[in-house]
């Protein structure tokens, strides 16, 4: 039996296709779901794509948080179920609630599409286990909202928990706090990351296959569950 990874497309996704072909490269089963469901169909896992959900009207992700999918998602988050967000799907799960702190517009207010070089902090999540600690890789960038922002406070508790699991390794291309590319929450089972993973798993269609390991460490998981 392999995992079954649910990918959820909201209007406005555009990485659900990618994140799909992800799952299968690394030998899972990508399941599709839609912003209107009212079940998950019994997923292992489950991944909110990049994009610009509903438009992004109002705020990056503040109206998917209300389509139907989202009220299953949140009680089964915090019951447990491993969550990644990826770009857009980071902004859906902060305003969610189910991720500390806020993406806001990048430092220059200019749209990013580059790769970038990321640092995994934390390799004890579902999503990170198949990396090192302190271990480089390349992503794909690609976000005018993309800075994390959060109050000292926060901040602080994130580094004090061990939340941050990623950061910017050369330089801080949208001004992010703390240089921060990705958060986790407290159980460790949601997470979110700015840049995009499943745009470097093949080196014909991105920078490498360094993206890879969030996809296989979800499998890893499941299979030890």
């Amino acid at each position: 039996m392999t995992a079954r990874v649910g990918i959820i497309t909201f209007p406005g996704s555009l990485d659900d296709t990618d994140a799909a072909r992800a799952v299968r490269r690394a030998g899972g089963e990508p399941v599709p779901l839609w912003h209107g469901d009212h079940g998950l169909r019994g997923v292992d896992a489950v991944i909110l794509p990049g994009g610009f959900s509903y438009g992004d009207y109002l705020r990056c992700g503040a109206i998917a948080r209300f389509a139907p999918v989202m009220g299953e998602l949140v009680p089964a988050a915090r019951a447990g179920l491993p969550v990644l967000g990826i770009c857009n799907g980071f902004q859906i799960l902060c305003e969610a609630h189910l991720l500390p702190g806020a993406l806001t517009r990048n430092a220059g207010r200019r749209f990013i599409n580059r790769d970038v070089l990321v640092r995994i902090e934390d390799n004890q999540t579902p999503w990170t286990s198949a990396y090192q600690r302190g271990q480089e890789v390349t992503l794909v960038l690609k976000s005018g909202e993309g800075a994390y922002a959060a109050s000292p406070a926060t901040l602080a508790e994130l580094e004090e928990r061990g939340q941050v699991i990623a950061r910017y390794a050369s330089g801080n291309p949208n001004g992010s706090d703390a240089g921060i590319a990705g958060v986790r929450n407290e159980a460790g089972n949601v997470a979110g990351l700015m840049p995009h993973p499943e745009h470097a798993v093949d080196a014909l269609t991105g920078p490498g296959t360094d993206g890879l390991g969030f996809f296989t460490s979800i499998l890893r998981a499941g299979a030890a569950a």
